[in-house]
């Protein structure tokens, strides 16, 4: 199968890495508008060809397949053209800009027969599928909350908000693990950018049932913190990303306090945990080499994917109902 990327910015090199990884792969072209950075990419690979123009990609019949890692802005507009020339599409998250994009994405790929899917990236990791597999088993009973917090000091962008640029991650997840959909969201944040784009972020999602989900988003903090608190009625599932070795820590929060004496609620009040705590082993493999094996044998056979169109719709049509709701001093946006 012959793959061409579009974009080789930040995430572009992993692309091309793991697909030139396949036996059942070639990549054969990378286009980018930045001579510097093809020239890294032929440094890396020099027998894979370059070019200025993702036009000369998609005007390639040899083609099969086109990955699209550029700013989101763009998605649209290369996927659509890509689609139409024939060629199967992945793209990076988030989707595309706005809903009605992606809506008119999808039925181009179904008129097209072609394979449309999104690069939610944590969908693929040992510690996700592990997180997904204990709720499924009920371990930690009814849920009732996911709070994330994904903040660092890191790139503050120039065409999209924190939410867009960070969210997706989270959001993603949210909509694996959780069969419910959101009924409507509350966004509030803060510009310190000088160019009106929102830096700190504070999302919530309401949901009909008993649950809540609350995001916090930054580009300006000191530290590094990725995790995720996801609280069931009888444990709660703490998943710290930054964390080497042990992303994923199962807490007992059950106690019965015997025979309801004061000497039991003393010690429930003053002791730092109630219960056990389980650390499952992970699997280790490589989250980009799943989503190119989904990829790749989803176009092969027809395999269903995680990652698909309709999981990248869904968070966009969350992040364009929070996008409304910042504009509005955090009024709730129906979903």
């Amino acid at each position: 199968m012959n793959i061409a990327i579009i974009g080789y910015g930040y995430w572009g090199p992993n692309i091309l890495r793991n697909f030139s990884e396949r036996e059942d792969c070639t990549v054969k072209i990378v286009c980018d508008t930045r001579e510097e950075r093809l020239k890294v990419a032929k440094k890396s690979y020099p027998s894979i060809n370059t070019s200025l123009k993702y036009q000369d990609a998609l005007s390639d019949s040899d083609i099969d397949a086109v990955c699209v890692v550029t700013p989101v802005y763009m998605h649209f507009e290369i996927a659509k053209k890509a689609l139409a020339s024939g060629k199967h599409v992945l793209l990076e998250k988030p989707m595309t800009s706005t809903v009605a994009q992606a809506e008119e994405l999808i039925k181009l790929a179904g008129r097209e027969n072609k394979i449309l899917m999104v690069d939610h990236t944590f969908l693929y990791t040992g510690a996700v599928r592990e997180i997904k597999s204990i709720i499924d088993s009920g371990n930690i009973g009814s849920l009732q909350y996911f709070d994330s917090t994904r903040i660092n000091l890191g790139l503050f962008q120039a065409d999209i908000n924190v939410l867009w640029d960070l969210a997706p991650h989270d959001l993603s997840i949210l909509n694996f693990i959780l069969k419910e959909k959101p009924v409507s969201v509350n966004a509030t944040g803060i510009s310190h950018t000088g160019n009106g784009l929102v830096n700190i972020a504070y999302l919530t999602l309401n949901y009909q049932s008993n649950f809540i989900a609350h995001l916090n988003c930054s580009w300006t903090s000191p530290v590094k913190i990725r995790q995720i608190l996801i609280g069931g009625s009888e444990k709660v599932i703490l998943y710290n990303d930054v964390e080497p070795s042990e992303k994923v820590k199962v807490y007992d929060t059950t106690y019965k306090i015997k025979s309801g004496t004061d000497e039991s609620k003393h010690s429930l009040l003053v002791d730092y945990r109630v219960g056990d705590i389980y650390i499952p082993k992970l699997d280790k493999t490589e989250a980009l080499a799943g989503i190119t094996e989904d990829f790749v044998m989803s176009i092969k056979t027809g395999k269903k994917i995680l990652g698909d169109m309709y999981a990248g719709l869904e968070v966009v049509r969350i992040l364009e109902a929070a996008e409304k709701s910042l504009k509005n001093n955090g009024k709730e946006i129906k979903l």
